[in-house]
């Protein structure tokens, strides 16, 4: 089918599989430490706004984690959305044109949220109760570039709809009318506060022993926080799935193994987290939520290639071999990760110091 909005595809260094296998290994981080900072902020703020000794000083460790999330949420964004401008770019560009103007302001809304969330931390005693308001500014903005990313992941997939330009020549062709944007959004949204509820209960085991009523009380405030929203999302998931064209929605009910299993296990999943948390079992909940989060990643990637089934299929991708290129990524990943893992490690003996 063509469709004058979509360019030709480039040829690519190497083959294709190799780039999903790198998407698929790295964006699963990204919404990791997306979900942290998102939800654990929102319900940092819920703290402070509820008063009283032991939840302000969980919100302001929040607070003081902040900025290095935000910090460590966009370096481990660059690498899956590069990935992903290689395998689908002739889409992902264009979407990203057509909504160019709300596109644009992902920039400078990040940057007066990351300044936001340096206030949040550095003024947190000083503000008292305003910092409230720097809190929930933040969150909010947060939230739009969510939206807007949501806007665009969900746009490059729905050629048909490029068309729509020539009703917004200003870059303001969005999404948000398509039938799957709402409960895509509400989706990831809602995980992404209980996601940031395991990880508030993460963070009160630093200093345990030093504060065991904070620890306990942020067990038991970021586990009952990840149960109530994730019944509600199994909720907003349903209707995510029944708001899916009926070919991709069949893909996960039968009508392709691979697809049907890792849904089935995905359910299993969620059973065996909502019981961890019902119980209040930090670890095992946690170890579940990630390989959740990563099976997630593949029903996404399963998603995005039946809705362009239509239009493109990633074999289409022409390859001109060039495998130096590849060889220096992997070296260079090594050595990110040794790096990472140096920072992680100075990171948490210093939020343990007493």
């Amino acid at each position: 089918m063509e469709n004058l909005f979509i360019p030709h595809t480039d040829t690519i260094p190497v083959a294709w599989g190799w780039f999903q296998f790198l998407l698929l290994l790295t964006f699963p981080l990204h919404l990791l430490t997306m979900n942290a900072m998102l939800g654990g902020l929102i319900l940092g703020v819920i703290q402070h706004f509820k008063g009283g000794e032991i939840r302000l000083r969980l919100a302001h460790r929040i607070a003081i984690v902040l900025p290095l999330i935000i910090a460590t949420t966009v370096n481990l964004g660059v690498a899956p959305f590069l990935f992903a401008q290689v395998l689908y770019g002739q889409f992902l560009y264009t979407s990203s044109v057509l909504m160019g103007f709300v596109w644009i302001l992902v920039i400078p809304v990040l940057i007066v949220a990351y300044y936001g969330a340096y206030l949040y931390d550095f003024r947190f005693v000083q503000l008292g109760r305003a910092g409230i308001w720097i809190g929930t500014i933040v969150s909010l903005f947060l939230l739009a570039i969510g939206w807007a990313f949501s806007n665009n992941m969900l746009l490059m997939v729905l050629p048909q709809t490029y068309a729509g330009y020539f009703d917004h020549m200003n870059g303001t062709l969005l999404a948000t009318g398509h039938i799957n944007f709402p409960p895509r959004y509400l989706h990831m949204m809602l995980g992404s506060i209980a996601i940031g509820g395991l990880f508030v209960a993460l963070l009160g085991r630093f200093k345990a022993e030093q504060n065991p009523k904070l620890a306990n009380h942020a067990l038991h405030y970021g586990m009952r926080s990840f149960l109530i929203c994730t019944i509600i999302n199994i909720l907003a998931g349903t209707w995510y799935l029944f708001s899916l064209p009926v070919d991709v929605m069949r893909l996960f009910l039968g009508g392709q193994a691979g697809p049907t299993a890792v849904f089935i296990l995905c359910l299993l999943l969620i059973s065996g987290v909502i019981y961890g948390a019902v119980k209040e079992k930090l670890m095992p909940t946690l170890s579940g939520a990630v390989i959740l989060v990563i099976l997630m990643t593949f029903i996404r990637s399963w998603v995005r290639s039946g809705f362009l089934a239509d239009w493109f299929t990633l074999d289409k991708l022409q390859l001109a071999p060039q495998y130096s290129s590849m060889y220096f990524f992997f070296v260079t990943l090594a050595v990110g990760i040794i790096c990472l893992t140096w920072l992680l490690r100075k990171t948490v003996s210093v939020l343990n110091q007493p």
